[in-house]
């Protein structure tokens, strides 16, 4: 009975978010795009790869899941149903890039959006350098799973970065739960090697100390032993 009760409440609470939403209610609107933002759009990236399409497709995807939120009944949670939306939207994105294929320009890499923003360690100061090394690892993670087979990037991206469960992923995809983890496992296998690939030449650059590290230690060494002399 308990756990009934816990199950209630959320969707309670998310049937009156929709409610709000479907009355134009601004709060209720910030909210549902606020706290499925980072999921709808790496799961748009997996499939077009291409960060600035994927922030078109997420935004479609929304335009069309708010004009459709009164025929929401809530049979799934809202998250899952705004995904289907944006996994569709993706598709048919990709579809019709393949059928006129029309090059545009990289935006600048200053504007580009992040695809797998991980956090820093901690809350400790982070030198230029780190930030550097920090930032070469994340492109190359991108890289290694724009690389993957779609089928397999799809799966990683929603249950690795998404930690959406294995019925959710299923669900999305139109697979078996038996699929979802078979290509589960090849993709992580697939990213390993590559990863291995491209990171194993950097590890005789790991734990740097060199450039203005060095330089702010060897200057403060210099001035204790210069006045200790």
């Amino acid at each position: 009975m308990a756990q009934s009760l816990l199950t209630e409440q959320p969707r309670a609470a998310e049937a009156d978010l929709v409610r709000r939403a479907v009355g134009k209610d601004e709060a209720a609107i910030r909210s549902i795009i606020q706290t499925n933002n980072r999921r709808l759009y790496r799961v748009a990236r997996s499939i077009v790869r291409d960060d600035s399409e994927a922030e078109d497709v997420v935004q479609e995807a929304y335009l069309r899941a708010f004009s459709a939120l009164p025929e929401f009944r809530g049979e799934s949670s809202l998250a899952t149903w705004l995904t289907r939306i944006v996994f569709n939207e993706a598709l048919q994105r990709r579809r019709r890039r393949v059928e006129q294929p029309v090059a545009q320009p990289n935006p600048p890499p200053e504007t580009q959006s992040q695809v797998i923003p991980f956090p820093f360690a901690g809350h400790r100061t982070v030198d230029p350098e780190h930030v550097i090394a920090q930032r070469e690892i994340f492109r190359l993670m991108e890289r290694a799973i724009d690389d993957l087979p779609e089928d397999f990037r799809t799966v990683l991206v929603a249950r690795v970065i998404e930690d959406m469960s294995i019925e959710e992923t299923a669900d999305l995809l139109g697979l078996k739960p038996e699929t979802v983890k078979t290509r589960l496992h090849r993709a992580r296998r697939l990213l390993k090697s590559a990863l291995s690939d491209h990171i194993g030449p950097l590890f005789s650059d790991v734990f740097p100390f060199d450039g203005a590290r060095c330089g702010r230690m060897t200057e403060a060494l210099v001035k204790r032993l210069l006045i200790s002399a």
